[in-house]
């Protein structure tokens, strides 16, 4: 077995533990969820969009389902910061030292970064939804029965899905820091990625153009702060650059 073996199996037994770790770290997670989900369930139940409906089960394991569901979401998100940070140290052994500690800092960031997306889509976007959606069923004279199960749902597909698009100011610096995107690029293809925005913001919101307007806008703000960022980014990387040759 040559040094080169070794190496791979060094790197799989560290691989190993890091995920074992975070399955450790998920356990207890979801363990500590199921004290948080009874009162964050009456907590959205007794907000402004739900207070007014009456939540019908039509099947005997919609309680539990959506029990459960919330559980596991809570745990996902309490295990995230864990799991960046097993990730961060997985590489970090082959990153520079500067690169270790700019790279440490997309972890809090990152989460910032979900939670504040989530908070935007459940606070703004989703009770306009609701109103929107309501103001429609007045209107055509239909009397809504709502299922838990389906209110949950539609909320958790609605808000969940906007803590992700607000990653992209982090992973534009992390690949602008790879080299593989630069600030002048983002620029040039500014008005496709507006477009795509629209798209995306027309696939998650309701089929009318105020709630479209209201993701839009925001998105097109990230893909510009993005742009600011990946020029700092791309500056540091240039500088990192120069001081190596230097070195060399």
């Amino acid at each position: 077995m040559n040094d080169k073996e070794m190496s791979v199996y060094e790197h799989l037994g560290e691989l190993r533990k890091r995920l074992i770790i975070v399955a450790v770290f998920f356990v207890v997670a979801l363990v500590a969820s199921f004290f948080l989900v009874e009162p964050i369930i009456l907590y959205l139940q007794r907000a402004d969009e739900a207070k007014e409906l009456t939540m019908n089960a039509f099947r005997l394991t919609d309680p539990i389902k959506i029990y459960m569901q919330f559980a596991f979401i809570i745990a996902v998100i309490l295990t995230a910061p864990m799991f960046l940070y097993q990730l961060w140290a997985f590489v970090s052994p082959g990153l520079y030292e500067k690169e270790r500690k700019v790279t440490l800092s997309y972890i809090p960031l990152s989460v910032g970064l979900f939670l504040g997306g989530v908070a935007f889509a459940y606070f703004v976007l989703f009770p306009f939804v609701v109103d929107f959606m309501q103001g429609l069923a007045g209107r055509l004279g239909i009397h809504q029965v709502i299922g838990i199960n389906e209110y949950f749902q539609f909320m958790l597909q609605l808000i969940l899905p906007f803590g992700f698009l607000f990653q992209l100011p982090v992973i534009v610096m992390f690949l602008t820091r790879l080299g593989l995107i630069t600030p002048m690029l983002l620029g040039k293809i500014r008005k496709y990625a507006y477009f795509m925005l629209l798209i995306v913001a027309a696939f998650i919101t309701p089929p009318d153009v105020i709630s479209q307007i209201i993701v839009t806008v925001p998105l097109c703000l990230l893909y510009e702060a993005s742009i600011w960022i990946s020029k700092i980014s791309y500056r540091k990387a240039l500088l990192a650059a120069q001081q190596e040759e230097a070195d060399l």
